[in-house]
């Protein structure tokens, strides 16, 4: 569905449109309209639930139909906004602050897992240093300043690190119940689903993926690869463009390790909720709203930041706008930075967390479980 839809829209000729690209006539305006029709369908399949009126395996199928409509929408929204750039004397606050903000947040990230850990979890000392690596991870440009810290083996080691803990920290606790709800078909591919298309909107709104001409881009194909820093140190950038289909990707190991965790954890949180769902519908329980929060939740992320600068514009006007932009698209700020530590934190605890609810013992649920 998300595919037809954008090979269709990359389609249509381009003309200008007050600054911005226009797909044939098709501006923000449309692909907010779009994406309000997603949220239409979401927020419709979730009451439709909630009553009754649909059966869980039906709205799993309603939801990700809702969750792909949004993303088209939110993808051609960023692909059709104009470029926002911003003078230094638009920031909200003296880059000399970038510096104690993040040593004062790392810092604060490490003593408090090593201080939650200790005294919630003593036997568990995994939770532990994923929380000291997420404050490192915060801190690090600012431990190691200077040009140094672009190619220091400790920012490739903390990079390369979080993925290995977070998997090993699912391998440890929620092994067996992840191997249950990915054994059900539906909740698999529900959750395969969300994961990609989530994995596409990352790569979409943060440029290394686009589906549209981009002006000051020459119209000649080319394959080239380039050092790019992109989250803490330098990495190599294979870029692609096909201005025939038109088609730009941008990939790097820096690139696939973030977004690959993220939309991994994501696409795990969404299958547990199906199969949760799919759980309700074969003992018969009363239909309700359980994971409906988490499904939107699991659709939110850090990344959405340049998206909602570009909201704002719209909304208000570029000068409120800048703020946002600042703070959410500033490379050298230290919040892009912590909205990322944070999305890979709440999806993991998150997931451990629905795991933990999902296995109280109740007579329905445990013996469905056992099936």
């Amino acid at each position: 569905m998300i595919l037809g839809g954008l090979v269709f829209l990359t389609q249509m000729p381009v003309v200008s449109a007050h600054g911005s690209t226009a797909t044939g006539g098709i501006t923000q305006v449309h692909a907010l309209f779009v994406g309000l029709i997603g949220l239409v369908v979401l927020v419709g399949t979730l009451l439709a639930k909630r009553m009754g009126r649909v059966s869980p395996t039906t709205a799993i199928y309603g939801v990700f139909g809702g969750i792909a409509v949004i993303a088209i929408g939110a993808i051609f929204f960023e692909g059709l906004s104009p470029e926002l750039t911003y003078s230094a004397s638009s920031l909200p606050f003296p880059r000399a602050w970038y510096t104690p903000l993040a040593l004062l947040v790392g810092l604060s990230v490490t003593i408090a897992s090593f201080t939650i850990g200790w005294l919630r979890w003593p036997t568990r000392p995994r939770y532990t240093f994923l929380g000291i690596l997420l404050g490192l991870w915060i801190a690090y440009p600012y431990l190691i300043p200077g040009p140094a810290s672009d190619t220091h083996p400790l920012g490739y080691a903390i990079v390369l690190a979080t993925p290995v803990l977070v998997g090993y920290i699912l391998w440890q606790d929620v092994q067996m119940e992840l191997r249950t709800v990915l054994g059900d078909p539906v909740a698999r591919r529900f959750g395969l689903g969300i994961g990609l298309i989530l994995g596409l909107f990352f790569l979409t709104i943060t440029g290394y993926l686009s589906f549209l001409p981009e002006e000051g881009v020459p119209h000649e194909q080319f394959v080239v690869v380039l050092p790019a820093i992109y989250q803490l140190v330098s990495w190599p950038v294979l870029e692609m463009y096909f201005p025939h289909i038109p088609l730009f990707i941008a990939l790097s190991p820096g690139v696939i390790i973030v977004v690959g965790t993220m939309s991994t954890l994501i696409g795990l949180n969404a299958a547990l909720i199906a199969r949760q769902w799919r759980l309700e519908e074969q003992a018969g329980l009363a239909q309700g709203t359980a994971g409906s929060a988490a499904i939107v939740g699991t659709c939110t992320c850090g990344c959405c930041g340049p998206l909602a600068a570009k909201l704002v514009v719209l909304a208000a006007g570029p000068s409120i706008a800048a703020p946002v932009y600042w703070i959410f698209v500033d490379t050298a700020s230290p919040l892009s930075a912590i909205f990322v530590v944070a999305s890979i934190a709440l999806f993991t605890a998150s997931l451990l967390y629905s795991v933990h609810t999902a296995h109280q013992p109740t007579t329905s649920s445990s013996s469905i479980l056992a099936n």
